[in-house]
């Protein structure tokens, strides 16, 4: 589940693109931007181009960005109340059913975007409680993913990647390097991932979001930052541990 569209082609555009090619079912929960926004139809492009079926939308406005939400009822992703975000999610995961779902870091990504950290915690939320029969009975029947995957950004990971942001001014946040778990080299899907990316025609027409910067690099340099996709596993399952105590 990603915040924006552009997000699920930029995080993780070629794993889906990876998994698809493979035969595996996808899709891609959006959270704001609503289907009678501008950006909807760029979305519904570039899943088309990933494989990963038509746009599923939570249905809130960007935080920064009235435009995403043309009518003036639609409340921000960020003033949402929670329990409701959570329950929307979850409707998604127990029809979809999928086995792994991927999200945003708690960080926000490398810029700290408010939309991403609260979709990293709305999506915490919503794996936990998709398997849990008396949370959200309405959403229908209990599905627990088997794993659970942070898109995310290392300080040694970043490469060019971080000096492109900081041309505009962005500031970056990163993790540890211990903190990725998965590292996926999804060069062989690199060019499918920049097919999807420029499907978002608006963000590639500006200056300072992330696909307009792609855009303007030469194709090996804007390759070699698509080419590679970090991850942390967040575990899901209980752990084995011992059963009268409290036990690091």
């Amino acid at each position: 589940m990603f915040a924006h569209p552009d997000d699920e082609s930029l995080l993780a555009g070629g794993v889906l693109a990876q998994h698809h090619a493979a035969g595996a079912r996808t899709a891609v929960v959006t959270a704001t931007w609503t289907a009678d926004s501008h950006r909807a139809p760029e979305l519904a492009d570039a899943l088309g181009v990933l494989g990963a079926g038509a746009p599923r939308l939570l249905g809130y406005a960007d935080a920064r960005n009235p435009a995403s939400a043309p009518r003036s009822e639609v409340v921000r992703l960020v003033d949402a109340p929670l329990d409701e975000a959570v329950g929307r999610l979850v409707a998604h995961i127990r029809e979809f059913r999928p086995d792994i779902v991927v999200g945003h870091d708690a960080l926000g990504q490398a810029t700290g975007h408010p939309d991403h950290r609260r979709a990293h915690q709305i999506t915490l939320l919503a794996v936990e409680a998709a398997g849990l029969p008396h949370l959200y009975p309405e959403a229908g029947e209990p599905w627990q993913p088997a794993a659970l995957y942070a898109a995310t950004h290392s300080e040694s990971g970043l490469g060019r990647l971080g000096p492109l942001l900081r041309s505009v001014g962005k500031t970056l946040l990163t993790v540890p390097d211990a903190y990725v778990t998965t590292t996926v080299d999804v060069s062989p899907w690199a060019a499918t991932k920049w097919a999807a990316i420029s499907c978002h025609r608006s963000e590639v027409a500006r200056p300072r979001p992330l696909p307009g910067l792609l855009a303007r690099l030469p194709e090996p340099e804007r390759t070699e930052i698509i080419a590679t996709e970090q991850f942390t596993r967040i575990p899901l399952v209980p752990a084995p541990g011992d059963p009268h105590n409290l036990v690091v």
